[in-house]
């Protein structure tokens, strides 16, 4: 096997980019004599000359010394990218992106309780609808993302963590409050004006999804405003501005304290899942890959 150090490389590679053994020794902050060494031993080691040498010759590369440059290039690049994931495991840092949903009733605990084990732990967390998310991780602007729609298999590992059901929700009045005793199903309201997620939203591509299977067409609600966030949609409902199909893991409150009114939309219930996923092309840190191991066994509790 051969016995050649990253050192060695190194200066065979700064000396060739700055074409000098004296500006690459001031580079280096070594002497002269230690870079002639290095390139010395690693001539000696590969059986090669590579750097063309003569008092009056300018400096120059053999072709040995060519493709021991881009050797040499590629292996440093590869020992910076495993630099980088060492110094990622020792901050402890965790790049998570989240669509709407799991940031308001589920990451909020999961992040705590990582916490509370982990304390050195920090994170960095967006948030944006499902298409956001999974756009963010195919950047590779984060490492870890939860959402509402499953992305493509090939390129995503996932994992399935809570089930979320969808509820159809009203306006706390009279006429609605008698309707609900009545035992009126959600999808039986569906002719009232109506409040919509945006088209990209998880919860939206569920909500059609199921209404495709019942036959119902999009078009054919009377949608009188598409909202991207839950929190505005609730305030609209909760004004009588329309009703709204939305996760009940969103409206938990509103409908313990009375503000809203939810609906089962039907006899089964619909549901649809919510899921962690990472790029399979992207080796997790040992770091991150503690954290999907935890919200793996949290989720456990959730399904």
């Amino acid at each position: 096997m051969l016995e050649i150090s990253l050192r060695q490389l190194e200066t065979f590679v700064v000396t060739v980019e700055q074409a000098s053994f004296t500006r690459a020794a001031d580079k280096l902050h070594l002497t002269q004599s230690t870079v002639s060494t290095h390139i010395q031993a690693l001539e000696e080691e590969l059986g090669a000359q590579l750097i063309l040498r003569g008092a009056r010759r300018r400096f120059a590369l053999t072709e040995d010394g060519k493709r021991v440059y881009n050797a040499a290039k590629d292996i440093l690049k590869r020992c910076e990218a495993l630099q980088e994931m060492k110094k990622a495991t020792e901050h402890e840092m965790l790049h998570i992106a989240t669509s709407t949903v799991p940031a308001q009733c589920l990451l909020p605990k999961l992040m705590a309780g990582f916490l509370k084990r982990n304390g050195s732990t920090r994170y960095t967390l967006r948030r944006d609808d499902s298409d956001g998310v999974r756009n963010m991780l195919e950047k590779g602007e984060v490492r870890i993302g939860f959402l509402g729609a499953l992305p493509d298999e090939r390129r995503f590992a996932t994992h399935p963590i809570a089930k979320d059901r969808l509820v159809l929700i009203t306006e706390n009045s009279e006429r609605f409050r008698k309707l609900r005793e009545e035992g009126v199903n959600g999808i039986s309201l569906l002719g009232e004006p109506m409040i919509a997620r945006e088209e990209s939203s998880g919860t939206q591509q569920s909500v059609e999804n199921y209404l495709a299977a019942k036959g119902i067409k999009t078009e054919d609600l009377r949608i009188v405003a598409r909202m991207d966030n839950p929190e505005t949609v609730k305030t609209g409902v909760s004004q009588g501005l329309g009703i709204a199909i939305i996760s009940s893991l969103a409206v938990q409150e509103e409908i313990a304290l009375g503000r809203l009114i939810a609906f089962d939309l039907d006899n089964e219930g619909v549901y649809r899942t919510i899921y962690l996923a990472w790029r399979r092309d992207l080796a997790l840190t040992a770091f991150e890959q503690r954290f999907v191991n935890y919200v793996r066994s949290e989720a456990q509790k959730m399904l």
